[in-house]
């Protein structure tokens, strides 16, 4: 198996690899960790792996029809769910929450493979399944054709079915290190050294992340818009801070909600290293100033207390809770300067 694109996980890479060489293979896969870890480009290089017609030792060779196709992203063994919208990205927001997708997946896996030995579905977000197509899915991981190999996704495995978890080999990925993230960026992205440097400190080991900024017109520009909006919020009244609140949950946009609290989070983590006198282990490396200055303009107890505040609010905000509600709260309880 080539790592490809892969970023790190070799540990992940390795055990693959080894189970494409030595022929001992599962018939389940289950790629867990934060989003943007590189979970699905694993699954995809794996599969790309499983379907090459000249793969060496576990290695897709990356030049035959096989591997063409699935670059491409039109492999007919090769199958994806949800599948993806008219810019090639998953279809999140109406992804796996109908029984009848999951019917789907069990009516193709029936089917023998078009061009090679295997037949392989990846089946991304699956906490994000529905009861009932889990459940349908559950008859597939218990009793597989011998030719399909299912690989799945998740940002935490306690919100699936135990019975779907026991069915699969687990594997648990970690974020990566700053240092070969900052390494990467410039390997393989040509970013420059400062901007690499600041990318992977801002990306909490998530390569995913890392890259889709520079895909933006203006890298990291909303950054500081939310960051100085941050800073005034905290100085705010209660009746601003409510309106803001307000604002956030008529938005009805939970993907740019969790960046903006990834984004308070890693603000506020900062502001309490800095208290800390750890500077050099901020994320925020272009803003050492501005945190050295803020720092002594908040109690200490008050961010250590906020940021386990805002760690709870986003756990509630991934299941079923009144998002207003949430809000509201979190952003009542976000530190105020002390009088100086």
């Amino acid at each position: 198996m080539a790592e490809g694109p892969v970023v790190g996980h070799q540990w992940a890479v390795e055990l693959l690899r080894n189970s494409i060489k030595h022929d001992r293979l599962r018939h389940a896969y289950l790629f867990v960790g934060a989003a943007q870890l590189g979970k699905s480009t694993l699954a995809r290089h794996f599969a790309q792996s499983l379907l090459c017609t000249k793969a060496d030792a576990g290695r897709a060779c990356g030049a035959c029809r096989s591997c063409r196709l699935q670059e491409a992203g039109s492999h007919p063994d090769f199958i994806l769910a949800p599948p993806t919208d008219r810019q090639g990205q998953p279809d999140r927001e109406n992804g796996l929450h109908r029984a009848e997708q999951a019917a789907d997946i069990i009516r193709q896996a029936l089917l023998h493979p078009m061009e090679g030995r295997y037949k392989v579905f990846l089946i991304q977000d699956a906490h994000r399944a529905h009861t009932n197509f889990s459940n349908k899915l559950l008859k597939t991981l218990e009793e597989p054709p011998p030719h399909v190999v299912l690989c799945l996704t998740a940002q935490d495995r306690s919100v699936l079915l135990p019975t779907i978890v026991s069915r699969c080999q687990v594997l648990a990925l970690r974020p990566l290190g700053a240092r070969m993230m900052e390494e990467a960026l410039q390997a393989r992205w040509g970013v420059a050294p400062q901007q690499a440097a600041l990318l992977a400190r801002l990306a909490n080991g998530c390569p995913g992340w890392a890259v889709d900024q520079l895909s933006q017109p203006e890298p990291l520009a909303e950054r500081s818009e939310r960051l100085a909006e941050l800073q005034e919020l905290s100085r705010s009244s209660r009746v601003a801070r409510l309106a803001f609140a307000q604002k956030l949950t008529a938005a009805r946009n939970q993907t740019r909600l969790f960046s903006l609290l990834g984004l308070w989070t890693g603000w506020w983590r900062d502001v309490m290293l800095a208290q800390s006198g750890c500077l050099e282990q901020c994320a925020n490396v272009d803003l050492l100033d501005t945190l050295a200055d803020t720092a002594g303009d908040y109690r200490r107890d008050d961010v250590q207390a906020y940021l386990r505040t805002l760690s709870r609010v986003e756990g509630y905000l991934r299941h079923t809770v009144n998002t207003g509600l949430a809000l509201d709260v979190l952003l009542l309880q976000m530190p105020r300067p002390q009088a100086r």
